[in-house]
């Protein structure tokens, strides 16, 4: 098997991971760190020994033209995914993505045809489609055991106003948007991959607090098909917390901080024994296998799209004080 040779393009805190998660599969070398930071890229090669003798890049557009690799993962501001991603492709890189995909639907749709178009791979950085509890809904909500969807909730609150208050997360230029950009779309990208749903059209009351991006949002939403739901993003909260509630036909699944519980038609809870549930992974290994044509792409860029046709949806309904069409 050759090695397949992998560049990092943003060596801020999120890259630690997947740096530190590709470096662990075989026949896989880091060959190449982007940054326009020099003390980032500095301070990266430190951290990991294995990186002594990958080249450095601040530009992109340089790494790309070196001929040093064969895959770049994307771990910048979520505003210049879109000329990454682009760019990346035409260069036949495959790709991965850190999440948001991109910022806009128009962006989300030229990137899925150049995905298409270049026969590169192409996996967005949603850890939860990898996730065994998160399997396990979609499998037998797809099953059709449960019958169909009727209802979805979903909470998220974080530390997140305090949390990146100076940092490019809140400067709109560069992240696009706040919480519901960020940390949000990963609650909004599972609840439309375990339910299988795509969202019609929304309502929205978004408070910025004294900043230029959103913190606290509550949405209102009516999926295709005639299921409902109610979103609650809360940034400035004085913890962190999460809960999930898929009401369908015959059942309920619920997930309370990452623990799964299942009621049956009958109104019988349970928890899944460890038997039953689905083998987990994560976009990395997953990104490196599907190169290899080992398995197939666990998160498309398909998913970004959905999730940012629903939040721009919902930044516009919260504008407008109406009711906006999704897509």
């Amino acid at each position: 098997m050759s090695t397949l040779r992998i560049g990092i393009i943003g060596t801020g805190g999120i890259s630690q991971g997947h740096i530190e998660r590709l470096a662990a599969q075989p026949d896989v070398e880091i060959t190449a760190l982007c940054d326009i930071r020099p003390e980032a890229l500095e301070r990266t090669k430190g951290r990991h020994e294995f990186l002594k003798g990958a080249a450095i890049f601040d530009d992109h557009q340089k790494l790309l033209a070196s001929g040093l690799t064969d895959a770049v993962v994307i771990c910048t501001p979520h505003t210049t995914h879109y000329e990454q991603i682009l760019n990346s492709l035409k260069h036949g890189q495959h790709v991965l993505g850190e999440k948001p995909l991109v910022c806009t639907v128009a962006h989300a749709h030229e990137v899925l045809k150049a995905i298409d178009e270049s026969g590169r791979v192409f996996v967005l950085n949603y850890q939860r489609h990898y996730q065994p509890e998160f399997l396990y809904i979609q499998r037998e909500i797809a099953s059709g055991k449960y019958g169909a969807v009727q209802f979805v909730q979903g909470l998220q609150c974080q530390q997140w106003y305090k949390g990146t208050s100076g940092s490019w997360r809140q400067d709109i230029s560069l992240s696009g948007g706040g919480q519901l950009n960020d940390s949000g779309s990963h609650l909004l990208a599972v609840l439309l991959f375990i339910t299988g749903l795509s969202v019609e059209s929304v309502s929205a009351f978004i408070d910025n607090l004294d900043v230029p991006v959103d913190i606290n949002s509550a949405l209102s939403i009516r999926f295709r098909g005639g299921a409902q739901g109610n979103v609650s993003v809360v940034g400035h909260a004085a913890t962190w917390h999460e809960d999930i509630t898929i009401w369908c036909e015959k059942g309920v699944f619920f997930i309370r901080q990452g623990k799964l519980e299942v009621c049956d038609e009958n109104g019988k809870r349970f928890q899944p024994a460890a038997e039953d549930m689905p083998a987990g992974s994560n976009p990395d290994v997953n990104f490196v296998r599907a190169i290899r044509k080992e398995e197939p792409i666990g998160c498309p860029a398909y998913w970004g799209l959905r999730v940012i046709e629903w939040t721009e949806a919902a930044w516009k309904a919260a504008e407008q004080g109406a009711v906006i069409q999704a897509g």
